[in-house]
C-alpha cells in the first residue's frame, strides 16, 4: 500500500515522503497513530503543492541569510576592555557578548547564529571570526577590541 508519511519514522522514511508499506502495517499502526495517510491522487497533489511552497520558503530563507552574511561582512563591532597601567587586560569579549551586540544593533533578529570562538578574546586589536548562519552560509565578522581610556 502506498502511503504519505506525516512524520519521520525510523526504518520507514522521512516526513512528506511517499512509501510503499504492507497493508496491515499501514492500517493497524500508521493510520491509527496519525503517522501517515493513504497516497490517493488528491493527497499526492496536496503533497506536491506543499513541497513547492516549502521549496519557495527555503529559497527565500537562503536569500535572506545571504543578505545577512553580506551585512555581517561589511560591519565591525567595537568593544572596550579595562586595563591597568602595566597593560594587563581585565575582562574579555565572549561570543555571548558578540551575539548580544549583533541583536542590539538589529543586524541579527530571530535568526539562529553560531559564532565559532575557541576562547574569549582578551587581546587588543582586530579579530576576525566565522559566523555560521545555517543552510551552509557563513560570514566573517570583524571584532575590534580597544583599551578603555
Amino acid at each position: 500500500m502506498k502511503i504519505i508519511l506525516l512524520q519521520d519514522i525510523r526504518g520507514v522514511g522521512k516526513k512528506n515522503e511517499v512509501k510503499d508499506v504492507s497493508d496491515g502495517y499501514a492500517r493497524n499502526f500508521l493510520f491509527q497513530n496519525n503517522l501517515a495517510k493513504a497516497a490517493t491522487p488528491i493527497n499526492i497533489k496536496q503533497l506536491e503543492t506543499l513541497k513547492s511552497k516549502l521549496n519557495e520558503k527555503e529559497i527565500e530563507l537562503k536569500k535572506h541569510l545571504e543578505e545577512l552574511a553580506r551585512k555581517i561582512k561589511d560591519i565591525s563591532l567595537e568593544f572596550t576592555l579595562k586595563t591597568d597601567e602595566a597593560g594587563s587586560v581585565f575582562g574579555s569579549v565572549t561570543k555571548e557578548m558578540i551575539l548580544k551586540s549583533l541583536r542590539e544593533n538589529h543586524i541579527v533578529t530571530k535568526e539562529r547564529v553560531d559564532i565559532t570562538l575557541a576562547h574569549p578574546l582578551k587581546a587588543f586589536g582586530e579579530h576576525k571570526m566565522p559566523v555560521d548562519l545555517k543552510k551552509g552560509i557563513t560570514a566573517e565578522l570583524k571584532v575590534i577590541i580597544l583599551p578603555q581610556k
